[in-house]
């Protein structure tokens, strides 16, 4: 874990980021002020562990914004190390997949700095705090699958922190760090 991790109960570091498949400029936490919780993930095209997850994190992510959970997609990897991670590719999965929340790129890393991200994927859960600012719950992996694990893909562990938060309760699951290699 990067050194400038946020601790539990920060602040989501704000942010305004293009969606390639829109061209639109988001502001987190600006346009997401309604929800009670925002979901913050890191994610990009190539990396083996977001392909294995990738669908099943398109139906949790569905599944929770009918529950009034806000969820942000970002993509901070080099285009210079990893092309097949630039913004027409982005646009591209965000279609293919259907994504029903918004895929942003990260050109200058800066947002994955300012979070602490380091892997792919790699997930934020956030609460609506009573300054009304979000405030982090959850910081880790989706589930403990892994490709070739022939381990279900089940997202319980972000389930139990969104679960948590939806219902009011602080969230207690052991939050395990997302695997980068």
């Amino acid at each position: 874990m990067a050194s400038n991790t946020l601790s539990m109960g920060s602040v989501a570091p704000p942010f305004k980021l293009p969606e390639p498949l829109t061209g639109k400029i988001w502001s987190v936490p600006q346009d997401f002020e309604g929800a009670a919780s925002l979901l913050v993930m890191f994610l990009c095209n190539h990396c083996p562990y977001v392909v294995h997850l990738k669908a099943d994190i398109v139906k949790l992510t569905n599944e929770y914004l009918e529950k009034g959970v806000a969820a942000v997609a970002v993509s901070s990897n080099s285009v210079k190390t990893y092309p097949e991670d630039g913004p027409e590719y982005m646009a591209e999965d965000a279609k293919q997949y259907g994504y029903k929340f918004p895929y942003l790129y990260d050109e200058t890393q800066d947002v994955a700095k300012a979070y602490g991200a380091v892997c792919t994927p790699e997930f934020f859960v956030f609460k609506k705090g009573s300054s009304g600012l979000f405030e982090l719950e959850y910081h880790g992996r989706f589930d403990d699958s892994r490709p070739r694990s022939n381990t279900p893909i089940t997202g319980r562990d972000i389930r139990a922190a969104l679960d948590a938060i939806l219902s009011g309760k602080p969230v207690t699951t052991y939050q395990y760090n997302s695997f980068c290699w």
